[in-house]
């Protein structure tokens, strides 16, 4: 087998995949049962009724071209390379529809990662140092700084809402919104316990130690989002804002501290100005807290469901950070790694996001 061949019968066979994956018959039989109702002469008695109909009814029809132009494309190149084998011109061509197919094949794929309820929108990042004291503080500084430099590379604003700093050095958490398109389908990636192995800077014998740190990804949802949160459920404290070294920097209270009984959840904003913007801040990110423990309640059942056992401990890391005895960043849940640490403290992480992003499409449609 010639090596275009090779790759135009991948591109099929990645193509046939997540055309099954994303249940195109399925969607077809939705797009016909959507325009038989469309028909109906009271159909539009309900205007608000008809506009969603209508808006799901053109968002399937788009999703269903695009695969079905997809797969008719790279089952038409297939054919045409077995009947032209001795063609020169031809097989140039198909090396140019190979390219492109490859191309528009990469970008769907992230597209359809991406297309969860609120992959599109903005989100709050939280990070908290483990057990350690200053070494996993220090560590948990560090993955501040990557995620502020990947999302300055990224064009995105973030805004640090809480933090608490180490006693001697690093934070012993942050909490951190990130504004931008797909913020919350990107970052939901490194969701997870991150660990790191390194020569310490704090240790006069120069020993090697290991840390770790948990990273929480939440979306930014948008008020009409209906998250049930009982005000008899809450608990609201407020006190001094505090800076560098514990030190108070209001003289009035302004911090918020909630604590949302039935789970247990405490979230707290002291970055805003006022009282009321960081109550609003907090009930933020409670919502979203309230919103990922409701998936991951979901994902834990679909997996027992599916005979699939998770161990969600803070032991089970996600990524492993090797600064010493050699240089190795590597995800263990994709298997994707690379030697350049430096880069990768600095902000280079799309390609462990991508990579998970890609490993998990079977669970998009």
């Amino acid at each position: 087998m010639s090596e275009l061949e090779n790759r135009l019968n991948q591109i099929v066979e990645r193509v046939d995949a997540i055309r099954g994956v994303f249940d195109i018959p399925g969607k077809v039989n939705r797009i016909q049962e959507l325009e038989q109702r469309s028909q109906q002469p009271d159909f539009w008695d309900d205007p608000q009724n008809a506009q969603k109909i209508m808006q799901e009814l053109s968002t399937l029809r788009d999703k269903v071209e695009v695969w079905e132009g997809l797969a008719r494309r790279a089952h038409d190149a297939l054919e045409l390379y077995q009947m032209a084998e001795d063609d020169p011109a031809m097989l140039t061509e198909l090396e140019a529809e190979a390219d492109t197919l490859e191309k528009e094949l990469h970008e769907r794929e992230f597209t359809l990662a991406l297309s969860g309820p609120y992959d599109s929108g903005s989100a709050i990042l939280s990070i908290h140092a483990g057990a350690g004291g200053t070494e996993a503080q220090d560590w948990a500084q560090m993955l501040l700084r990557m995620y502020l430099r990947w999302a300055e590379k990224h064009g995105f604003k973030t805004f640090i809402t809480d933090e608490t700093e180490g006693e001697e050095a690093g934070i012993k958490s942050v909490t951190v919104e990130v504004n931008g398109p797909n913020a919350y389908g990107l970052l939901k990636a490194e969701k997870g316990v991150h660990r790191l192995v390194r020569l310490s800077p704090f240790d006069a014998n120069n020993r090697r130690h290991t840390s770790f740190a948990k990273v929480e990804v939440m979306p930014v949802l948008d008020e009409d989002i209906e998250i049930q949160i009982d005000p008899k459920d809450i608990e609201v404290e407020v006190f001094l804002s505090s800076g560098a070294g514990g030190q108070n920097v209001q003289k009035n209270q302004t911090a918020v501290r909630i604590r949302h009984l039935p789970t247990g959840i405490v979230v707290t904003s002291q970055n805003e100005r006022s009282q009321t913007q960081n109550r609003e801040m907090a009930m933020r990110v409670l919502r979203g807290k309230l919103y990922e423990l409701e998936q991951e309640r979901l994902a834990a059942e679909k997996a027992r469901l599916k005979g699939k056992v998770d161990d969600a401990n803070f032991g089970s890391q996600i990524r492993s950070y090797v600064l010493h005895p050699y240089q190795l960043v590597k995800d263990l849940r994709t298997g994707v790694e690379t030697g350049n640490t430096t880069a990768v403290l600095d902000g280079e992480i799309d390609m462990f996001i991508e990579a998970w992003l890609k490993s998990n499409l079977q669970d998009v449609a």
